[in-house]
């Protein structure tokens, strides 16, 4: 008789939170919504290959060493007539794999995406619940700066922030800290949306009993903030941070399309797509295709689940 294996506690506890997860109302929403799903799926998918891109790339496209001018200009799939080499995405006017130069840009892009998006949740969560929780002067300080920035569109607002940034900056430092700047210059530009919803949500709940009590019992408005009121407003915050994933890589983009983004050095996808917008009228379509299409699909794939995540935790769907 051999004696049965027992799983040990904490095992257990992880399980069975896994199988609660799946079985809540927004485990069942997720399992019979075929676009969150697949929108998951490609997402994901993008993310592992853009951490993994120096383990996938067949080549280093930003290794001098490793390139060889006679590639250049090589359509997908076919051999070049000079080398005998092919390439599946072909190659660019420098001779760099187009596969390979798209998985280190998809790097770019969804750094700075994600880190812009969580500077403007840490922004815009603390401005919010101190706008809601204080009040007086300090709400109305806080929400009218909101409301000025929002009558600019935010890409106007990063392009200034990333101009008078970059103007500051020494010139042998600004190829170096270009990322930073234009993580920083997004993340301003978007950390309105975050604090009003977080000030509307704290206006309600610090009128609930449990603050109440807190306050009763001598705990201090920071911890009052921090320890009682932000977890009950993280609902909404979620979804707005989804959407803003992809809004911030959009963003992205588009201020490297334009030429005031990421450096030549460190190139995303949109300065891929700028560098490919320039072959498009002379025949070299795969330079500008396969970029657009990587970034379209990762946006729509994050704006799909972003939309799924909205309905999902909203009590009045279900």
């Amino acid at each position: 008789m051999t004696d049965t294996p027992i799983t040990p506690p904490e095992k257990a506890r992880a399980r069975s939170r896994l199988y609660m997860a799946w079985d809540s109302d927004v485990g069942y929403s997720f399992r019979h919504s075929p676009v969150a799903m697949v929108s998951l799926f490609v997402t994901l998918l993008l993310v592992l290959a853009a951490v993994f891109s120096p383990l996938i790339a067949p080549h280093d496209p930003f290794n001098p060493a490793t390139l060889n001018l006679m590639n250049g200009f090589t359509p997908p799939g076919e051999a070049n007539a000079f080398t005998g080499e092919s390439f599946l995405l072909g190659t660019d006017d420098q001779g760099r794999d187009v596969f390979s130069t798209i998985l280190y840009g998809l790097r770019i892009s969804l750094f700075v995406g994600f880190a812009a998006v969580l500077f403007a949740m840490v922004l815009g969560i603390s401005l919010g619940l101190l706008a809601g929780y204080v009040g007086g002067w300090t709400e109305t300080i806080i929400m009218r700066v909101a409301d000025v920035q929002l009558t600019f569109p935010a890409i106007l607002v990063a392009m200034l922030i990333f101009g008078v940034a970059k103007g500051i900056t020494p010139i042998e430092y600004r190829d170096q800290v270009a990322i930073w700047v234009l993580i920083i210059a997004i993340g301003l530009s978007d950390w309105v949306q975050f604090a009003r919803v977080v000030r509307g949500a704290t206006l309600v709940e610090k009128s609930k009993e449990y603050v109440q009590a807190a306050r009763l019992i001598g705990r201090t408005p920071l911890a009052i903030m921090v320890r009682h009121i932000l977890p009950n407003v993280l609902s909404p915050v979620l979804v707005i941070a989804t959407i803003s994933l992809a809004l911030a890589i959009i963003a992205e983009a588009t201020l490297s399309f334009l030429g005031v983004g990421a450096p030549p050095t460190q190139p995303s996808l949109g300065t891929l797509i700028r560098i490919g917008q320039g072959f498009l009228f002379s025949g070299e379509w795969w330079i500008l295709f396969f970029p657009a299409c990587t970034l379209l699909a990762l946006a729509l794939a994050v704006n799909l689940l972003g939309d799924w995540l909205r309905d999902a935790l909203n009590p009045r769907l279900r």
